[in-house]
């Protein structure tokens, strides 16, 4: 991956270290959408940002994800709690988390994303897709051995899930096109060290084109 915000002499320590290696593409797939929802596609929501170029091309791997009957699970950040205590410490953090209170417009998904009435929607509560979730549950039930990781954000709860889905053994695949991030420093540095550590970062036709024959 070409990084231009990462120093001239990372490549090299990578190498040393013997980084960036690829892990490649597994036999069974599952797309997970993690969180684009209003709160972060909304510019007007104050932790929102402008994911437009991020949701079309998530369409595109929906779409892919589709047509060969690829599993797909879409997450959100919510909380039920008048406090959001069920959002832990990270809401002391951030304390504009409180915002994506249950039936508020901000949990909702984007209405430009083209989920399916079957595709999973799953709650969450911290940053990765993981935590306290169903979902590595469900991806064993399913026989899923790649996670196809796409939306927002990229320095935070796509990486979070990358080193997860990494930790419970799954190859995990981010289509660039298909993730973002409020600035394009975090989205680069972040991009640049999932691909060297816990999964290949990939062009989003190309991951297209692997749902479509899985």
């Amino acid at each position: 991956m070409d990084h231009p915000t990462m120093p001239a002499e990372t490549p090299d320590v990578y190498d040393r270290a013997g980084l960036d290696n690829e892990i490649g593409y597994g036999d069974t797939p599952a797309l997970i959408v993690v969180d684009l929802q209003q709160g972060f596609t909304d510019p007007s929501c104050p932790i929102g940002g402008d994911l437009t170029a991020v949701v079309e091309r998530t369409n595109a791997l929906l779409e892919a994800a589709h047509e060969a009957d690829c599993p797909v699970v879409a997450t959100r950040v919510i909380t039920t709690h008048p406090e959001a205590a069920d959002l832990g410490t990270w809401v002391e953090k951030i304390p504009t988390l409180e915002i994506l209170a249950a039936g508020s417009e901000w949990v909702a998904f984007d209405d430009r994303l083209e989920l399916r009435a079957d595709d999973h929607r799953l709650d969450k509560r911290q940053a990765s897709a993981f935590h306290e979730t169903e979902l590595h549950s469900m991806l064993s039930a399913w026989g899923v051995d790649t996670l196809v990781v796409a939306g927002c954000t990229t320095s935070g709860c796509i990486r979070a899930t990358a080193v997860d889905g990494c930790a419970h053994g799954f190859r995990v695949i981010v289509p660039e096109e298909s993730v973002g991030d409020r600035l394009e420093e975090p989205h680069a540095a972040n991009l640049f060290d999932i691909h060297a550590k816990y999964g290949d970062v990939k062009p989003v036709d190309e991951v297209c084109e692997y749902l479509r024959d899985a």
